[in-house]
C-alpha cells in the first residue's frame, strides 16, 4: 500500500468527527514542533496552530501583540483523557523556568470546567501549584488561526506527501483539518505513529 488520494480519503472519512471528540489548546514555544509532536499520537485527530493568550485583535504572525504562538489539538476522550495530554505537556519544558519573550511562552490554556478540574487534580497530585510554577495557566478567552504556511509546516514543505491531497481536491482549510495530514506532519520530522495508521507510509523512522 502506498500513499495515494484514495488513502488520504479513507483515512479522513473514518477518523472520528468534530463533533465526537474533544478540543486542547496549549503552548510550548515555537509551535511547529508540538503540532508534529502531538499529532504523532494515538488518540489526537487534528492539529491546527495559531495564537491565544492575549488582547490583540486578530493578531498575524507580524504583528502578534501580546499573543503566544499555540497549538490545538482534537482528541478522541474514549481513546486519550486531557490528564494524559497534560503529562505530555508539563513533560515536554521545564514548568520551573520560563521563556521570557510573550511569543514562545509554555501556557496550559482552560476551556471547560471539566478541563480546569482535571488540571487541578494534575498540579495537586504531582505536587505543583499554579502560583508555584512559571507556566501559565489561564482560560482560553480566544484562538486566532495562524497563516496558512505555518499550519502543517512540516507537511507542506514535502512535496512528494503532499501532491497526493492536492490530488484528492484538497484546498489548505481541508490539509489543516485533515487527520491524515495531522500524522504525514508528524512523519516528516520523524515521529514514530502509532501501529494502527495505515497512510502507506510506515511507521518508521525512515521518510521516502
Amino acid at each position: 500500500m502506498s500513499l495515494t488520494p484514495e488513502t488520504i480519503t479513507a483515512y479522513d472519512h473514518q477518523a472520528p468527527s468534530s463533533e465526537s471528540t474533544e478540543t486542547a489548546t496549549f503552548a510550548l514555544g515555537c509551535f511547529w514542533g508540538p503540532d508534529a509532536q502531538f499529532g504523532a499520537l494515538e488518540g489526537v485527530v487534528r492539529t491546527r496552530v495559531g495564537y491565544a493568550g492575549g488582547t490583540t485583535s486578530d493578531p498575524t504572525y507580524h504583528d502578534l501583540g501580546d499573543h503566544t504562538e499555540a497549538f490545538q489539538i482534537d482528541y478522541d476522550p474514549e481513546t486519550r483523557s486531557f490528564t494524559d495530554l497534560l503529562e505530555i505537556v508539563f513533560r515536554s519544558h521545564d514548568h520551573s523556568r520560563q521563556t521570557p519573550t510573550v511569543q514562545y511562552q509554555n501556557i496550559v490554556f482552560v476551556s471547560t470546567a471539566d478541563q480546569r478540574e482535571m488540571l487541578t487534580s494534575y498540579l495537586s497530585a504531582n505536587d505543583l501549584t499554579a502560583d508555584a510554577i512559571e507556566t501559565r495557566i489561564e482560560p482560553l478567552s480566544g484562538f486566532y488561526l495562524a497563516e496558512t504556511y505555518h499550519q502543517k509546516h512540516s507537511l507542506t514543505g514535502r512535496q512528494s506527501l503532499l501532491a497526493p491531497f492536492e490530488a484528492a481536491g484538497y484546498v489548505d482549510v481541508d490539509i489543516r483539518e485533515s487527520p491524515a495530514a495531522a500524522k504525514l506532519n508528524a512523519y516528516t520530522t520523524g515521529r514514530e505513529l502509532p501501529e494502527e495508521v495505515d497512510l502507506g507510509v510506515g511507521s518508521n523512522r525512515t521518510i521516502h
